[in-house]
Order: C-alpha cells, then sequence, then structure tokens
C-alpha cells in the first residue's frame, strides 16, 4: 500500500504540474498579483512540501520554473531546499523514533551499507535514491547526530542541481507548449475561410432532384 500509495501521489503531482504548465499565462498572473510575497510563499510551499517524509519534490520544482522562469525558479527551488534540510533535521531530531532506521538501512544496497553510516559519502551514496533516500538520510543524520552544516550540504549537493534541471526543463516545455498553441491560432484564423469553405462544400446536404410528373 505504501508503494501504491506513493505512486499515486507521484501521477497526481506531475498530472498537476502538467495543468499548471497547460494555463501558465493565467496562473502565473495571479500568483504574481501577489507582489514581493508570492516568491517567499513559494520558497515556504516547497519548504514543506521538500521536508515530508517521502515527500516528491520533483514536479513542484517544474512547477516553479514554469511559473517564475527557469532563474527565479531555480533559486526559489535552491532557497526551499536549504529551509527543508533545516526543518527536516529539526523534525527527525524529534520523531526519528516513528522511523525504523536499523530496518531501513538494512534495505539498502550492500555497497552503501558498506558505507560509515553519518559519514558525507554515506548521506550523498543514500539520496540518490528517489523518495525513499531522502527520508533515510534525514532521519540517519538526526538520529546519529550528525553536525546539521554536513546534513545540509550534502542534501543539497544532489537536490540543487537535479532541481534546478527540473526548472530549466519546466520553462522550456511551457514556451514550447504556448509556442505551438500561438502557432496553431494564427493558422486557424489565416485559414479559417478557406477552412469554412470547404466544410460547407464537403459537409452541405446536395439538394434532391425534383422529379416532375410527365403529362
Amino acid at each position: 500500500m505504501r508503494k501504491v500509495g506513493a505512486v499515486a501521489l507521484l501521477l497526481v503531482s506531475f498530472a498537476l504540474a502538467a495543468l499548471v504548465v497547460r494555463f501558465q499565462p493565467q496562473v502565473r498572473q495571479h500568483i504574481l498579483s501577489l507582489g514581493l510575497t508570492a516568491y517567499p510563499l513559494a520558497i515556504g510551499i516547497f519548504a514543506l512540501v521538500a521536508s515530508a517524509p517521502f515527500s516528491v519534490t520533483d514536479a513542484l520544482a517544474v512547477m516553479n520554473g514554469a511559473l517564475f522562469g527557469p532563474v527565479l525558479g531555480s533559486v526559489v527551488n535552491a532557497i526551499g531546499l536549504v529551509l527543508a534540510a533545516l526543518l527536516g533535521y529539526w523534525i527527525n531530531r524529534r520523531a526519528s523514533h516513528l522511523l525504523d532506521i536499523e530496518s531501513a538501512l538494512r534495505r539498502l544496497p550492500p555497497w552503501v551499507q558498506r558505507l560509515k553510516v553519518g559519514s558525507p559519502g554515506f548521506l550523498l551514496a543514500v539520496r540518490l535514491f528517489p523518495g525513499f533516500g531522502g527520508t533515510v538520510a534525514t532521519a540517519t543524520a538526526a538520529a546519529y547526530k550528525v553536525p546539521i552544516w554536513r546534513h545540509v550540504w550534502t542534501m543539497c549537493a544532489i537536490a540543487i542541481p537535479i532541481c534546478t534541471l527540473l526548472a530549466i526543463g519546466g520553462d522550456r516545455v511551457t514556451v514550447l507548449v504556448h509556442h505551438y498553441e500561438v502557432r496553431a491560432r494564427v493558422y486557424i484564423e489565416r485559414h479559417r475561410p478557406h477552412m469554412h469553405l470547404r466544410f460547407h462544400i464537403r459537409f452541405s446536404p446536395k439538394p434532391t432532384p425534383v422529379v416532375l410528373p410527365t403529362p
């Protein structure tokens, strides 16, 4: 059930990202109408989602790129990740007993288990596994009382490049989608008279011949 829930959450999040890309002008107008508070709001939402256990931030990174552009979207993602690292560490220091860390560590591949738990190499390697790895790395860092700066930089070293690429990808996909949409509208407007004439000729009912009675 946990795997089914994770897949369902992933599909829902990317479906929401697709809607944001499709209706980007309207969504962007509503968000930017908030003024400068739009950016702290986006950073706060990203930080809350990224600090949650087994969270999926990929779609949110794509949406930030689609709404704010590749540069500002990447900055929003990066600041959100730093805050998420701090918040996630604080939460796990107080709730690490809710996750069976030893059982989670045994599920890791053998080459990861050979690394010293809590070391920079271990934290970097664990985070290469999407979803599960980030949760295990944060919980392990909190349980083993890893210095918080080590937890922050190892998380950001993996997550920031990925989220930056996703933000750039979200911006490029948005531009591409609306570029072809504009071209389609121009084509329709330019050929509307001809299309209407062809439709009228092809689908207009043919007149029924009138047969006059023979005298």
